[in-house]
């Protein structure tokens, strides 16, 4: 049965495609792509040397609101990191995590790392 999706969720699948292909040309392997749970998402699952890389994708056309970086609100990261904390659920030890953003302003990509800590 194919899936069909709307012209939004096809652009957002090529962004995060277009996120995927330049996570790999600097060295990070997929691991998983649309992780979901019911407490929320991960775009993608990486993995840089030993470090396990939760990776949100954020697009906007324009800058004019802060642009994509600026999109993640505190309600997403809470979402974020109820996925993550779900799926380290399946590692009988957890390994070293962080979270990154690749943000899309029109033609522009910017990796972001290690941009949620979860220390209080």
């Amino acid at each position: 049965m194919a899936l069909h999706l709307s012209p939004s969720q096809a652009q957002g699948r090529d962004w995060e495609r277009t996120a995927l292909l330049h996570l790999k040309r600097h060295g990070l392997r997929r691991v998983e792509e649309n992780f979901r749970c019911k407490g929320g998402e991960i775009d993608l699952v990486m993995l840089d040397g030993a470090t396990l890389v939760f990776v949100e994708v954020r697009q906007r056309a324009f800058c004019s609101h802060g642009g994509a970086a600026a999109s993640i609100t505190p309600a997403k990261i809470r979402r974020l990191v109820r996925a993550a904390q779900f799926y380290l659920l399946r590692f009988p030890v957890t390994p070293p995590c962080r979270f990154d953003v690749v943000a899309i302003d029109g033609d522009r990509l910017e990796w972001l790392t290690d941009v949620i800590s979860l220390s209080h």
